[in-house]
């Protein structure tokens, strides 16, 4: 394990999650092993890739996360491919990360876990907490987190605990929490064992279809592009493959400090208190993951992108009405940052390209119903007059 500020390094420890030494992030170096091949694996979904998740687990708390679609386009274009995560049993990546997370808690006695969250987090962690029958705490930013994700936590019977101020106001109360009591284990992506199940998408994008020319990912707090990159690498190191995707983060235009700093070429984010987006799952000011993520871009020689909240939308739009994919707005950022590389040629057509659709869209019902479509109140007698027109308007006759 290494410090990604002070540079302190140790031995793999499960218990340590921030760097003793100076309270900065730490990596998890992991060293292959050099028989790793995908023909020998068994089962599916994260822990089928357990040779390649650090740490040692005494139980495992699992739900059946992973292995989930990687969806061709059909009508977009052929070369790009929707890694639907979707379909994760709380319907977001977030699941990947707190089996190996709520598992490497229980394995070192831990009876409590906590996590900040806008949404997605929360609905995992109080369902594997559930699963594995510890409690759980949920701090929310108070009215800024969508309707679906809030009733998953309630239904999943979390403790949950609203602050007034943004998503960065609970994880600072979170962080804090944590150093000052031992005895609660957080959830967030700065414990580092949680993204140890994140990368695990980078297995089975490569196991189905190689490895990509380029990935796509809705970024918010950063760690989850970290995770993929650090899949990809790992594969490299046991041999598996030669090469690494490019990394493509996108951000919305109102939360936007990591992408804007790395178009500036700043070496730091552009921090902002209010950050502002329909997309609620991104919708952050202040990144932990913030070094992590500029690794991964940088060593990858991918990009930052920033996209609008009507490109968000858009995007979202032509998921479900030209592909039949249904993706909250956050996912769907990944195809508005697609369309934005392929005007700026930053892909191009022929490269074989993944979006990461990081959560379903019943997660956010509110956002569906402001798509506009057709809705009629009509005598049942005229439904058969209606059809006929409209299916004689879209012959052209």
């Amino acid at each position: 394990m290494k410090c990604l500020e002070c540079g302190y390094e140790k031995e793999i420890d499960q218990n340590a999650i921030l760097c003793p030494k100076c309270g900065g992030l730490m990596e998890i170096l992991v060293e292959p092993p050099k028989d790793f091949s995908f023909d020998s694996l068994k089962g599916r979904g994260v822990w089928r890739y357990q040779r390649m998740i650090a740490g040692e687990y005494k139980k495992i708390v699992s739900i059946n996360e992973g292995g989930t679609p990687l969806i061709r386009s059909c009508n977009i274009n052929k070369n790009m491919y929707m890694k639907y995560e979707g379909v994760n049993p709380t319907g977001s990546f977030k699941d990947r990360g707190m089996t190996v997370a709520v598992s490497s808690a229980v394995s070192n006695n831990y009876k409590t876990v906590i996590a900040a969250s806008t949404g997605n987090t929360a609905a995992a962690a109080a369902a594997y907490a559930s699963r594995a029958g510890i409690k759980s705490f949920i701090v929310l930013p108070k009215g800024k987190v969508a309707l679906g994700k809030l009733a998953q936590s309630i239904l999943y019977g979390t403790t949950i605990m609203e602050v007034e101020g943004s998503f960065d106001v609970a994880m600072g109360a979170v962080m804090k929490l944590y150093k000052d009591l031992k005895v609660v284990y957080p959830l967030n992506s700065f414990n580092p064992w949680r993204l140890e199940g994140q990368k695990t998408i980078a297995f089975e994008i490569t196991e189905e279809i190689g490895v990509p020319d380029a990935v796509i990912v809705p970024v918010g707090n950063a760690g989850n592009i970290y995770a993929i990159w650090k899949g990809f690498t790992e594969l490299v190191k046991a041999g598996v493959t030669e090469k690494i995707p490019r990394m493509i983060g996108v951000q919305a235009e109102g939360a936007s400090p990591i992408a804007k700093a790395f178009i500036e070429g700043s070496q730091s984010p552009l921090f902002t208190d209010n950050p502002e987006t329909v997309a609620t799952a991104i919708r952050i000011g202040k990144p932990v993951n913030w070094r992590k993520a500029m690794k991964a871009v940088r060593e990858s020689r991918g990009t930052m992108l920033v996209v609008s909240d009507n490109e968000i939308l858009k995007a979202q739009r032509d998921l479900a009405r030209k592909e039949g994919v249904g993706a909250e707005p956050a996912s769907s950022a990944s195809l508005a940052g697609y369309y934005k590389a392929l005007d700026r040629k930053i892909v191009y057509p022929d490269e074989k390209v993944v979006l990461i659709l990081t959560g379903h869209s019943l997660k956010d019902p509110e956002s569906m119903g402001k798509a506009e479509t057709k809705r009629i109140l009509i005598n049942p007698s005229f439904i058969e007059k209606i059809i006929l027109e409209e299916v004689n308007e879209n012959d052209g006759s």
